[in-house]
């Protein structure tokens, strides 16, 4: 039995050199193929008698760190996440242009301010009328072309969204139909290895996608969850969709509450049923579709907040007056307080009310805001970027009894404060007299001029699409949303310059008054003015506040800045990407001088297999020569 023995274990490793052989084959001929993992065969040894053992083939082992392929997901999603934020904000900066270069909203605002400079010295020139009539247009056109990058960019965002939902429901279909194919055989053969290949490319492609973790099991398939916990995919792949809403613009904007939602979200619908929507659970956290909808929802809708308050702030500076009450008759005496005008005021438009509380001795600000849409009250207190004002939304599309008894409502009993309509279009406001729970300190009314020859210096130079910009709160939104888009030089102006001069016509404003140019040039160049925090300045608490060129220079150089950290983070995630994908590739990937030596290791092995079995034949026959 001993010839018998030998012959089969020198077989059992002819077929084992055969199959690490063709192993080696296959680890030289996909070198190159990305997401190969380099093979070799797992051999143990087995009886064959008492004197020796053959050697067993136990499968194939996938040379593979399952802990760096772990991280290596992980960065993937974060470097994924980085670049897509990093070529949009440069993209962004791009739309904004660099400081003090030309065709950007700073150097269109310098040209404007020139412009009105020269009217405040030289107020009968014709051509310097035209000249600022000519320099509010490309101011306009400016702010309408930035306005526009930056929805073309969220229209891109969104687009982007579109394809890797597609992207990321082929790879949840792929990695589901590879684990059905996966079979508990006991152990890993060529073509299961090969499977698990073409699998872990899919987890991968899923990773730049999104943030993943997966878990696998004894019969190697993976189910792969959102690290927030929403199970993708199994042996049945859950469907991701995106009912992407058409054309942006600056009012589309999104929404945890889908009625008032106008952009598109992403839903998970699962194999048995059920859905779950990923955005307003923020369940996607890396990876480029969350960087889509961060951009898309978050830092491209500030970049549109910010040109919107420059031209809101803009037009609001030129067309604004305010005035102050005129104090009550002294008849009305213990009580005292203001009467205001309220003829001019629009949606939108606000009255300043202070009084002092005497009993706790603290002074309130009141801004009572003039609301023609009941559906938005009660107005919060950041409907007014005052950070001291006490804001209260005041309905007047039921006329002034109905705004009488709101105020008396609202401030008689908390207040003392008590508000009446002596005449006309008058508001009386007065303390609570001999109970001396308040006083009426200041009362002022700021509203917009609607017509260039008021007898007022403001103007409406700017316009909300041909309609008058009043900062108007409405079941749509803030006016200022969008305005950048739409602003437009009033068109009256467009047919007569002369208006930039002239404010009165009886009497006639003399040719050479400088009273409306020099309100333009203070209130454009030395005007402050407090910005909303929803711009990405100041706080709410601690508004940014300056002059308009002190705030496009301060939005620009903001912008500049978060390119370039945005840069920075790229280019760090894809350094630690580049180590861990090296580190992968030394522990995974193909070494053609190891295969090769491992060829030389099975040549020889080969042989010598080959020559045992070939002595054993020479034994065979001498032993059958002598019989």
């Amino acid at each position: 039995m001993g010839l018998s023995q030998a012959l089969s274990t020198a077989m059992s490793g002819l077929r084992a050199t055969q199959a690490s052989l063709s192993l080696v084959s296959s680890n030289v001929a996909n070198s190159e193929t990305p997401g190969y993992v380099k093979k070799t065969l797992n051999q143990v040894a087995g009886t064959t008698g008492d004197y020796g053992s053959s050697v067993l083939l136990n499968g194939v082992n996938r040379q593979l760190d399952q802990y760096l392929q772990s991280q290596l997901r992980t960065e993937t999603s974060g470097a994924s996440y980085a670049d897509v934020r990093s070529t949009y904000l440069a993209n962004l900066q791009g739309v904004y242009g660099n400081p003090d270069s030309t065709g950007t909203i700073e150097d269109a605002y310098n040209k404007f301010l020139t412009a009105v400079q020269g009217l405040s010295t030289s107020p009968d020139s014709q051509s310097a009328r035209i000249g600022v009539v000519n320099a509010a247009q490309s101011m306009a056109q400016q702010l309408n072309a930035t306005s526009q990058g930056i929805q073309s960019l969220r229209a891109n965002a969104e687009a982007g969204i579109s394809d890797s939902v597609s992207s990321a429901n082929n790879a949840l279909t792929q990695i589901a139909t590879i684990n059905k194919q996966l079979q508990s055989s006991g152990q890993t053969d060529a073509s299961t290895a090969a499977l698990l290949d073409q699998r872990d490319q899919y987890v991968t492609q899923l990773s730049q996608l999104m943030d993943i973790r997966t878990v696998t099991n004894d019969q190697n398939q993976v189910t792969v969850f959102t690290n927030s916990g929403v199970q993708l995919v199994g042996t049945e792949a859950a469907q991701l969709s995106f009912n992407a809403q058409g054309t942006v613009t600056p009012n589309t904007l999104y929404n945890s509450d889908p009625t008032k939602s106008n952009v598109g979200t992403i839903t998970i619908n699962f194999p048995h049923g059920g859905s779950y929507d990923l955005v307003s659970t923020n369940s996607i956290r890396s990876g480029k579709i969350a960087a889509y909808l961060e951009l898309r929802d978050n830092t491209l809708v500030k970049a549109q907040t910010q040109v919107d308050q420059l031209a809101a702030s803009m037009a609001s500076a030129l067309s604004d007056k305010t005035t102050a009450g005129t104090a009550a008759p002294a008849s009305l005496a213990p009580q005292s307080g203001f009467d205001l005008d309220l003829s001019g005021l629009q949606s939108g438009n606000v009255v300043h009310v202070s009084y002092k509380d005497n009993t706790t001795g603290v002074t309130h600000n009141l801004s009572l805001v003039r609301v023609d849409d009941p559906s938005v009250l009660p107005l919060s207190n950041t409907a007014t970027v005052d950070p001291n004002d006490e804001v209260l939304g005041i309905d007047f599309s039921g006329g002034m009894s109905s705004v009488l008894s709101q105020l008396n409502g609202a401030l008689g009993t908390t207040a003392g404060l008590q508000f009446s309509n002596p005449s006309g279009s008058t508001l009386r406001v007065l303390d609570d007299g001999a109970a001396n729970r308040s006083d009426v300190t200041a009362a002022s009314v700021t509203s917009t001029v609607s017509s260039l020859t008021s007898g007022d210096p403001q103007l409406p130079l700017f316009t909300d699409n041909g309609g008058l910009y009043t900062g108007a709160i409405t079941a749509n939104g803030s006016q200022m949303t969008g305005l950048a888009a739409r602003i437009s030089v009033n068109t009256a102006l467009l047919g007569d310059p002369s208006r930039t001069v002239v404010f009165s016509t009886n009497p006639q404003t003399p040719a050479g008054d400088t009273t409306r140019a020099n309100l333009m040039l203070s209130q454009l160049s030395t005007g402050t003015y407090s910005y909303s925090p929803q711009t990405g300045l100041g706080t709410t608490s601690a508004p940014f506040t300056g002059t308009l060129l002190n705030f496009a220079k301060q939005v620009i150089s903001q912008q500049g800045e978060a390119a370039t950290a945005a840069k920075q983070l790229a280019d760090g995630q894809d350094v630690v990407l580049n180590t861990l994908q090296s580190k992968v590739s030394a522990t995974s990937g193909v070494n053609i001088d190891d295969e090769m030596a491992h060829l030389l290791a099975l040549q020889n092995a080969y042989s010598a297999n080959a020559r045992v079995m070939s002595s054993i034949k020479q034994m065979y026959d001498t032993l059958l020569q002598v019989m």
